[in-house]
């Protein structure tokens, strides 16, 4: 889970060139006559059947009627109005790489933090490749202290030698040309996450500038770029016993909102890859501030490696649960151009935790893999709660819910030929994929439910218990149902809702207790902002079942106001009645445990407001500095001291805030909810799996990994609350 700060909600998305509308009544400029037959005109069959073409169109119309005059007339009156200088001339042709400088969000998403790090991934991606192809088993990657990130791999390296068509070296070719590489056919990698060839081209692009080593042939291969062009031939710089592939770049800041890299950010990918791809190390790094060529010198290092693969990732998932049965389920097959490995165990936690791969690509929409994988969990564990007797009544049948309740499982496939939804990659559409998942889970299921018949008991009544919970709490669900956007009257009581109609440019402000809440109430804009205000901390839903939660009146109220349903089959985006989501609590610890709890909520029943970007955190001030009749503002202590130093250290008034209810109305609106004023936190989750864990240790039940946790981030605290 990933605060971004964004100031107003002001996006740097690049818009499309406007549209431009074809007019009848264009003359086609004179043709030069030329004697007829291939030999005598020169062209070939395509220009001769063109000719052709024009010669009757031309024919048709001067043989219509009032030829002549409407001729004249289009003449005389030139190109149609609004369409001056609008030829054949004004049509651009990008070539190279122009195209992505001028459209990068076509490539990579986008030019914020996003798109900034998806460059590193896309360099890692290759070497990864290399790794499927049992070619490559180290990976270094260096944060360095100018701002360039290097990615070094073992593998082959890139090729050197001249390209057939080309007649540039190879490795000129795949970092200048789009869709150049080694993936398009089944003979360098049978398969590989780079199906769009367009990766480390793009990367050059949009790097201000880019270096590549490889090793190779016992010498050291050398080019350098900028922003995209070649600055110097490949030239040989040294010699070497290694091989493989060094590029290290630095991002454009002509392109990037912000060009600084996140450990943290690219730490989560390494380690996903890494389980992924068992026995692979992946190393980061990043360097000193101090460090120099001549001493180099790292702040921060880990190594990734894990010889357990998908096993031992849904055990760091499962860090802050407890396990049902001691080792993870495994399943692994291969077949020709497919191989699939599945690890999964349940907990007594009541979420589900399924994540699913394709040749290491993330599909966080999933697919037909994760289609075909829930079949075969649903059809294998009813199947054997009737042949076992566990499911007394044959006319008991467990639902997709009932029997993913408390499941970590991962889904990991290679497929030779993916067939992915966009360049995005977030969605599998291969029809085949479905049916040899079912087939290869459901036996691999069934064999182990066969062969383990405790642990198969105690996962049977897990989901019985889920779904008599689900039955317990329809009634329940029925009084939280969504509500129609325009029906009004029936929502809760305590919401003060705004006129605004349409979700886009509606806000729903959540504040802590009625003392904030009638602040918040007096201070908004009554047009576009709604206010509701919460009694105390509502119930944390990583300890509680859907009919505990939906007991609860905070929760029911939440639900009702924001119009979606919840949970995973009834939750509809497009019923929202709020576009923006703001969370609003006092800037101590109390606010919050109540932000965490109201967070775990969203994250666990209403994921997909997470996903869009519809949550956000209010940034209230923590102080208030007043000078004579003057007053400012400061979000944080360096705030408050360089306004201090600006204003003198004398004959001033300092005041912090401890609550929301501080503030007079007027000072909650010119500071907090004030859309041209206020700095707010949009929540998103980058890393999903990474989010999930993190909430199972600090909402779950296990001590000791929050614990653990809590030493770990310690010195990275703010706003601490004494």
């Amino acid at each position: 889970m990933k605060d971004n700060d964004s100031k107003t909600n002001r996006t740097a998305e690049e818009q499309p060139p406007e549209e431009r509308t074809a007019h009848a009544g264009r003359t086609i400029p004179e043709r030069q006559t030329a004697p007829e037959g291939p030999a005598a005109s020169g062209k070939n069959p395509p220009d001769q059947a063109m000719e052709e073409l024009l010669r009757r169109a031309e024919s048709d119309f001067e043989a219509s009627k009032d030829a002549a005059p409407l001729r004249a007339a289009a003449v005389e009156a030139g190109p149609p109005a609004g369409d001056e200088g609008y030829r054949a001339e004004d049509i651009q042709v990008l070539k190279g790489l122009e195209a992505v400088r001028r459209r990068p969000s076509m490539y990579i998403g986008s030019t914020s933090a996003r798109g900034l790090h998806h460059l590193v991934f896309e360099v890692v991606d290759n070497s990864i490749d290399e790794a499927l192809a049992e070619y490559c088993d180290r990976i270094v990657v260096i944060i360095h202290n100018d701002g360039s990130v290097s990615v070094e791999d073992n593998g082959r390296g890139i090729p050197t030698d001249l390209h057939p068509e080309q007649k540039r070296p190879a490795l000129e070719v795949v970092m200048t040309i789009l869709h150049a590489g080694g993936k398009f056919d089944r003979k360098s990698y049978k398969v590989s996450g780079g199906l769009h060839g367009v990766g480390v081209s793009v990367v050059n692009a949009l790097s201000e500038w880019l270096e590549v080593r490889v090793f190779q042939k016992g010498v050291v291969f050398f080019q350098r770029y900028e922003r995209g062009e070649v600055a110097g031939d490949v030239d040989i710089i040294g010699s070497t016993t290694k091989r493989g592939t060094l590029v290290r770049f630095k991002p454009d800041p002509q392109i990037f909102e912000e060009t600084e890299f996140k450990y943290d950010t690219i730490a989560y990918r390494l380690r996903e890859l890494a389980f992924l791809n068992a026995g692979v190390t992946i190393v980061l790094a990043s360097e000193a501030a101090e460090s120099t060529a001549e001493e180099p010198r790292l702040a921060r290092e880990e190594q990734f490696v894990y010889q357990g693969g998908v096993r031992a990732f849904v055990s760091y998932l499962n860090e802050g649960k407890t396990p049902l049965h001691p080792e993870p389920i495994h399943i692994s097959r291969e077949r020709e151009d497919f191989a699939i490995e599945v690890a999964l165990q349940y907990t007594d936690s009541y979420a589900e935790s399924i994540f699913t791969y394709v040749n290491n690509i993330n599909t966080v929409e999933g697919g037909t893999h994760l289609v075909g994988f829930k079949s075969a969990l649903t059809r294998c564990l009813n199947a054997y709660g009737v042949k076992s007797g566990i499911i007394k009544d044959a006319r008991t049948t467990l639902s997709g819910e009932d029997v993913r309740e408390g499941l970590s499982a991962i889904v990991s496939i290679k497929v030779r030929d993916p067939q992915f939804e966009g360049q995005t990659k977030t969605k599998l559409g291969n029809s085949e994929v479905k049916g040899l998942v079912d087939s290869i889970v459901g036996e691999g299921l069934a064999d182990y439910l066969e062969n383990h018949e405790a642990d198969a008991r105690l996962i049977l009544e897990k989901c019985l218990s889920a779904a008599r919970a689900r039955e317990a709490a329809r009634n329940a669900r029925e009084l939280a149902r969504r509500k129609s956007v325009l029906d009004s009257g029936s929502l809760p009581g305590k919401l003060a809702d705004c006129s605004e109609r349409d979700p886009a440019l509606a806000e729903l402000f959540i504040v802590e207790g009625d003392s904030a809440g009638g602040s918040a109430k007096q201070g908004r804009d009554r047009r576009f902002q709604a206010i509701l205000p919460l009694k105390g901390k509502i119930l944390n839903v990583e300890k509680a079942r859907l009919d505990r939660a939906l007991a609860s009146e905070e929760i029911r109220t939440l639900i009702t106001a924001i119009g979606t349903g919840f949970g995973e089959e009834e939750f509809d985006l497009t019923s929202i009645r709020y576009g923006k989501i703001i969370i609003m609590t006092d800037a101590d610890v109390d606010g919050a445990h109540i932000r965490t709890l109201l967070l775990t909520f969203f994250y666990r029943y209403m994921r997909p407001l997470v996903d869009q970007g519809h949550i956000y955190i209010a940034q209230p001030p923590l102080y208030r500095v007043a000078k004579g009749k003057k007053e400012w503002y400061a979000y944080g202590d360096a705030e408050r001291d360089r306004i201090l130093e600006e204003i003198g250290r004398s004959g001033f008034h300092l005041q912090r805030y401890k609550g929301l209810g501080e503030m007079n109305p007027d000072q909650l609106w010119q500071t907090t909810m004030n859309p041209e004023r206020r700095v707010l936190l949009s929540v998103s989750s980058e890393d999903a799996a990474e989010a999930d864990r993190i909430f199972s240790i600090l909402m779950g039940d296990q001590v000791g990994p929050r614990r653990q946790f809590i030493e770990e981030n310690a010195l990275n605290v703010r706003n601490l609350d004494i």
